[in-house]
């Protein structure tokens, strides 16, 4: 009987490169190195992205600065972070993107930390022009979440969401927040 006790070594770099999903390595929200999958969904080389700040990836400065204001007690309380937003490309096309993180040392939840990105973009696509606020509270309905936690979390009054969502409804054609819901997400009803 012939016995299987090949051994391979395990390459970290070429599995960090060829990994079915974007990835990269962060220092306070600053990319030291990335994949070639995150390079490609985001439009880029690799090159062209390690020593940038995630900003970059995002549609509008104020959406980077406020997603870390939301990640930071996240981050403290669980160690790690996911959710699913709208990024932008280096063309400038907007996208939903899976994005979920880990900070290497707890008590810097910014600091250095491994994150995976997914292009959810052909289940979910982005369909109706949305103001930066508009994109940060559709990405906190498809969490599930409540006007009021929304409020809670984005420092708005619950009135100041609800406006939002009605401006949200309008222009996706949704008569209900779960037809609302729905149509972010990309079910078609």
């Amino acid at each position: 009987m012939h016995q299987k006790n090949a051994s391979y070594a395990i390459d970290y770099e070429t599995i960090f490169q060829y990994a079915p999903v974007g990835m990269c390595i962060s220092v306070d929200r600053v990319i030291q190195a990335c994949n070639h999958a995150l390079a490609s969904m985001f439009g880029y080389d690799c090159a062209a992205l390690n020593g940038q700040s995630f900003a970059v990836l995002y549609p509008t400065r104020d959406e980077f600065v406020r997603t870390g204001d939301r990640i930071i007690p996240i981050m403290n309380a669980k160690g790690r972070y996911s959710d699913e937003r709208i990024m932008r490309r280096f063309d400038g096309e907007l996208f939903w993107c899976h994005v979920s993180g880990r900070a290497l040392d707890p008590q810097e939840p910014l600091g250095a930390g491994v994150w995976t990105f997914e292009d959810v973009s052909e289940k979910r696509p982005v369909t109706a022009a949305l103001t930066p606020r508009e994109r940060e509270i559709a990405a906190l309905l498809v969490e599930g979440k409540t006007s009021k936690m929304i409020a809670r979390e984005t420092d708005l009054s619950p009135r100041t969401v609800e406006m939002h969502r009605a401006k949200l409804m309008k222009k996706f054609s949704a008569s209900t927040s779960s037809e609302l819901v729905h149509k972010l997400v990309g079910v078609v009803r």
